[in-house]
């Protein structure tokens, strides 16, 4: 078995450094989240009033408390004390049951209980935990059977550690267009560099970049099926990033985001 303490232990620490800026600007949302994922993650997992949900690495709790709105029962989880501290401060922080919990650790999601949540969210974090497997295994038992996994990440595919966003412009019989794409130097091999998920955040994390094969098949092993899956880009034209160069637009069709809803199937 891989020893991941060190590269689990780099990740915690860089998101408890990064806690407080997180939060302050992710807050209830970024275009990301409001304009890419959240539509869909609402969808797929479409919620029932009660229904036990556990929301797994929270974060500043922006999708626990989402959740907790549409009627749902949550349980949220992250690995960061810093971060779950600031979700237990804001609104709705008493109605949610927020717990730091390490979900490489396969026997500590268990106890939380099996056979236990109609449905599991993970939100834009698959990307940052060092080892998913333990996480894939657990779910299989703590899913009531029909239950559903939904996650979103950054597409493995057009939108990983190395990928290099380009812009080309060229004289088309005297009229300059530019043309946006996406240079990739990396995919199959699962790796791991450290980046940032926003401007001027204190500190890098690091990214441990999968391959859609390597991302799905530990929870397909676990008794799953897949049955929902969306990419997600902007629109054309919706340009609210700093540079010229931005997925906000710039690149409708290329997706930055992979959208998946998977069942227990047994």
């Amino acid at each position: 078995m891989q020893d991941i303490s060190g590269d689990n232990r780099n990740a915690r620490d860089a998101w408890n450094t990064n806690a407080r800026f997180w939060d302050e600007h992710m807050s209830e949302g970024n275009d990301f989240f409001n304009v890419l994922v959240w539509p869909v993650v609402e969808r797929l997992l479409s919620i029932k009033d009660g229904e036990p949900i556990l929301d797994i690495a929270c974060g500043n709790g922006v999708t626990s408390r989402r959740l907790f709105k549409l009627g749902a029962k949550v349980v949220a989880i992250d690995f960061s004390e810093i971060l779950i501290g600031i979700a237990r401060q804001r609104e709705y922080g008493r109605d949610v049951d927020y717990r730091v919990i390490d979900v490489t650790d396969y026997e500590t999601l268990v106890d939380i209980g099996q056979n236990e949540f109609d449905a599991a969210l993970c939100n834009m974090a698959l990307m940052d935990i060092a080892d998913i497997d333990p996480l894939a295994k657990a779910l299989g038992k703590m899913l009531r059977p029909g239950g559903a996994f939904v996650f979103s990440v950054l597409h493995p595919c057009f939108n990983n550690p190395s990928t290099v966003q380009m812009a080309e412009i060229e004289d088309r019989e005297g009229k300059l267009e530019t043309t946006y794409s996406v240079k990739v130097s990396k995919y199959l091999t699962p790796y791991t560099r450290f980046g940032a998920a926003m401007h001027e955040q204190p500190a890098p994390h690091p990214y441990f970049h999968r391959s859609l094969n390597s991302l799905i098949a530990p929870i397909l092993k676990s008794g799953f099926v897949l049955d929902g899956l969306e990419e997600r880009a902007f629109p054309a034209g919706f340009l609210t990033g700093k540079t010229a160069v931005s997925w906000s637009g710039a690149f409708s069709e290329i997706p930055p985001v992979l959208v998946v809803r998977m069942r227990r199937n047994t």
